[in-house]
């Protein structure tokens, strides 16, 4: 079963305007992993498309959704998947992939459908694509990992990065987590912008009781979105994008936009948040 929901952007004047279910209702996604599904979310920020598939015992093909107004899913757009769940295979073109807990696959432009099987519980990303890259599963050992923050400022983490340039070719994807220390909690602070590409969380790794309140919003009327384990927030380019949770935890981060480059990223002084 697939069930596709199609999200329409917004400008920051109007976002202004909404109580918490109309910022949920725009930003927020829930109830994604449902055992034997593919469930996906078409945003219109950069026509990034999230998503996942559990395939719960039984393979699932992704192959086409009416959203993207293409014959196949893959004709005109490249694939992440990020497995957070236990072991699992994936078949594309003809050739199986094994990918464990953590691991993410890149799928290039063209490269037909995409099935999955086993015991993942996988977290899927898309972006148009202009050209083809090729397929490649991207392993723990192969990431680039960037050890930031202090126990002191309560946010020691490491951040790694899998479809990244450094590590694997992609048309405009960047995909990859931050994994914080026990005792740390704060992600992205001092906030940032970057106004030429947008950005997707799925915020993982969590108890059930746990909480991330998740910062989004122009620097001078920020706005705030509570979220539970394997909940994502679609971030919009206007918009920062920080958090701080009641626990550890660990949040999946993708990009897509004009560029590829991680580091392309407008700081806000803290002095300028409201």
């Amino acid at each position: 079963m697939t069930d596709a929901q199609t999200r329409y952007a917004i400008d920051p004047a109007t976002a202004k305007t909404l109580d918490t279910q109309g910022l949920r209702d725009h930003f927020h996604v829930g109830d994604l992993f449902q055992p034997g599904q593919i469930k996906l979310i078409y945003s219109h920020y950069d026509r990034l498309l999230v998503g996942s598939v559990v395939p719960d015992g039984a393979a699932l093909t992704l192959d086409h959704i009416p959203e993207t107004g293409t014959k196949t899913f893959l004709e005109r757009r490249e694939l992440g998947v990020l497995n957070i769940g236990e072991t699992g295979e994936i078949t594309v073109g003809g050739d199986t992939h094994t990918i464990e807990n953590g691991e993410v696959l890149y799928v290039g432009m063209g490269a037909g459908p995409v099935t999955f099987s086993g015991k993942g519980r996988y977290y899927v990303l898309s972006a148009p694509a202009h050209r083809t890259c090729p397929t490649r599963l991207i392993k723990i050992a192969d990431a680039r990992r960037v050890e930031l923050g202090s126990k002191e400022q309560a946010n020691e983490r490491v951040i790694i990065q899998l479809l990244h340039p450094e590590v694997c070719e992609s048309c405009q994807l960047l995909i990859g987590y931050t994994q914080f220390a026990e005792g740390s909690v704060w992600n992205t602070m001092p906030a940032h912008q970057h106004d030429r590409r947008m950005e997707a969380y799925l915020y993982f790794d969590m108890t059930a009781d746990q909480r991330v309140f998740h910062f989004m919003g122009q620097p001078s009327e920020t706005r705030h979105i509570v979220m539970a384990n394997e909940e994502v927030v679609i971030s919009p380019p206007w918009s920062i994008h920080a958090g701080a949770g009641t626990g550890s935890y660990t949040f999946c981060w993708a990009m897509a936009g004009d560029n590829i480059d991680f580091t392309d990223m407008d700081m806000i002084p803290m002095g300028d948040l409201r």
